[in-house]
């Protein structure tokens, strides 16, 4: 490999790195992702984000900079806006969970919905974009604009080229898995020309920079890889197999496996599970998004009124207790963690989150757990619509500093847990795919999680024992 700037675009903040040849991390940079608000929902602030990595670049050592070959990038999958030949934007760059689409999905038949997961792998939702692409055409100037993904179009401004990257493409409800193009079929039932839909472009193909925007950055001559869709591109940091699990944990969770072939069948589309491409744009996967996963410390922190080190103090002292045995769990509150939305098979964006089983008694130690053990059992049903054998899970992301909530993966699923010892998995997926190599899992430095076979059997005895009221919780009306 060659050293590597990579940009991973994601919900709550932009993540910019430098790796040298070998694939070492040399600098890194987070900032908040840029976004605001336009009246209608939520938008990339895009001069913002263009400066944020412009001034990144700028802030290197000039002969780091200078050495630098390529530039990979990376984002979350369903966000994007019309961009024109002249790369302006002709719509907003809209954000993966913006819901300005959802009245044009009103209208589509459970027939056609079943069509539309049967060509694209994805069920009818107003996160994939193509409602928010029929939204942008039917507001817009939409002459000669193509619709761009947020790092798609970050690898325009730096090339002048628009292109789509496989991966990122079939998280627009618009890509035909089998044939790897737009569906005029699935188009046409949105008023949707597939035109504007850009060519595909492997990660491993690169466009070379603008000379002007190479000099004017200080950067010599570069090649741009938008490496596609961030927990896609994750599973190749994490070099996944099948038979194992991703668990791409951020502000979000993401779960993850890859397929020899798509699954689209009418019992994988009662799930409302994803399919997709890989990143190699070989292989299929399946994929499904939690919308809270990390977040879910945020929320617990203003619940309790704490700080964060004092929540990281509880999470602390509950992994102890419950490691020593000493935690009963009968006292434990019942927490549905929906705060941002239900995971499939709901996928509903107005569900919120419960909690049942408190009492006067009932200590922050207990909720704080509670929550973990929520958020660990709705993980649990997920991966369950997946219907596969598991050998492995391999977690990366926030999850990875958090030694209880993977040890409650473990037990609970009864699997081990394979821990990501570096950061930026991602980011160091988006080199490799830029240079179209895998790189061992082993690289990522990673620890073993066991699962103890008496906890195995305690949470499930507890799961048995509170099942009524957790299929409750989850059948209260948004």
């Amino acid at each position: 490999m060659t050293p590597t700037i990579t940009v991973d675009i994601g919900t709550t903040s932009v993540k910019l790195c430098v790796f040298d040849g070998d694939g070492a991390l040399l600098v890194s940079r987070r900032v908040a992702t840029p976004t605001v608000g336009d009246g209608i929902g939520e938008v990339y602030d895009v001069e913002a984000l263009l400066d944020a990595v412009r001034d990144f670049v700028a802030d290197l050592d000039p002969a780091l900079r200078r050495s630098v070959q390529r530039i990979a990038l990376a984002g979350v999958g369903e966000s994007g806006g019309l961009v024109g030949p002249d790369l302006s934007l002709r719509s907003p760059m809209i954000l993966w969970h913006d819901q300005r689409g959802a009245a044009l999905l009103r209208d589509i038949t459970p027939a056609h919905r079943e069509r539309v997961y049967a060509v694209t792998g994805l069920p009818v939702n107003a996160n994939y974009a193509l409602s928010k692409v029929a939204w942008a055409l039917a507001h817009s100037d939409s002459a000669d604009a193509l619709w761009l993904n947020v790092s798609e179009f970050v690898a325009a401004h730096l090339t002048g080229r628009r292109w789509s990257e496989p991966s990122l493409a079939s998280r627009t409800m618009a890509l035909d898995l089998r044939e790897r193009r737009p569906s005029r079929e699935v188009c046409a039932l949105f008023g949707v020309d597939p035109a504007v839909f850009p060519p595909l472009r492997p990660a491993s193909h690169g466009v070379a920079m603008d000379p002007a925007v190479s000099r004017a950055w200080g950067l010599d001559e570069v090649t741009v890889h938008v490496a596609g869709h961030d927990h896609m591109v994750g599973g190749v940091g994490a070099d996944l197999q099948p038979g194992e699990m991703l668990d791409s944990t951020g502000t979000t969770e993401g779960i993850l496996t890859l397929l020899d072939e798509p699954r689209t069948d009418a019992a994988t589309a009662a799930t409302k599970i994803a399919g997709g491409l890989a990143c190699d744009g070989e292989l299929y996967t399946l994929f499904a998004s939690i919308p809270t996963g990390g977040s879910a410390f945020a929320t617990l922190r203003t619940l309790l009124a704490v700080e964060e080190a004092d929540a990281r103090a509880l999470i602390d002292q509950a992994h102890v207790t419950y490691l020593s045995g000493r935690l009963d769990l009968d006292r434990i509150p019942l927490v549905l963690p929906r705060f941002r939305g239900s995971p499939p098979p709901e996928k509903d964006a107005t569900a919120r989150g419960a909690i049942a089983g408190v009492g006067t008694d009932t200590t922050a130690l207990e909720l704080v757990f509670g929550c973990l053990l929520g958020l660990v059992r709705q993980f649990a049903d997920v991966w369950g619509l997946f219907g596969s054998e598991l050998d492995r899970v391999k977690v990366i992301g926030p999850a990875a500093s958090n030694p209880l909530w993977v040890q409650l993966k473990a037990d609970l699923l009864g699997v081990p847990v394979s821990v990501a010892g570096v950061d930026e998995v991602v980011s160091r997926g988006a080199q490799a795919l830029a240079h179209g190599v895998r790189r061992p899992w082993e690289t990522s430095l990673p620890h073993d999680v066991s699962p103890d076979a008496e906890r195995h059997r305690r949470l499930r005895q507890w799961a048995a024992a509170t099942a009524a009221r957790w299929e409750h919780l989850k059948a209260m009306p948004a």
